[in-house]
């Protein structure tokens, strides 16, 4: 973790990506390209725990960067449950395989977990919005 200067113009930018790539997920065909959806679904996540890290003053960079980002919601923003954190964590987890593995998942690993994902990723703008960005 590293302090930074918060920015909330660079945060308003990657909140802009955010909503563009939360539009491309949408529209990608989930039964041929459930690796994808699941990859994305967890980098709009990534991206959004930046923000707060970024409006927070903190930056995490290097091998862990990304599950120090998960830790560091899970010690600072008590609104997310274990089960939240978990997903959050099994969603980097499954990237990570994805990414360099080739792992594929099934078109089911986001049709359970979908719900879930879009609570936690409306939960994580409700705590940007709060930041008046």
């Amino acid at each position: 973790l590293i302090k930074i200067t918060p920015n909330k113009e660079k945060a308003r930018s990657m909140l802009k990506m955010v909503e563009t790539t939360l539009e491309m997920v949408k529209q990608i065909d989930e039964s041929k390209f459930s690796s994808n959806v699941a990859k994305e679904y967890y980098e709009i996540i990534r991206e959004l725990i930046s923000v707060i890290l970024l409006l927070d003053g903190y930056k995490t960079v290097g091998e862990g960067a990304h599950k120090k980002q998960i830790e560091y919601v899970e010690a600072n923003y008590n609104e997310f449950t274990k089960a939240e954190i978990s997903l959050i964590n099994d969603l980097r987890i499954t990237r990570n395989k994805i990414a360099y593995d080739g792992f594929f998942v099934k078109e089911s690993y986001v049709d359970r977990r979908i719900f879930d994902i879009s609570r936690v990723i409306e939960k994580l703008k409700g705590v940007i919005n709060k930041k008046n960005v």
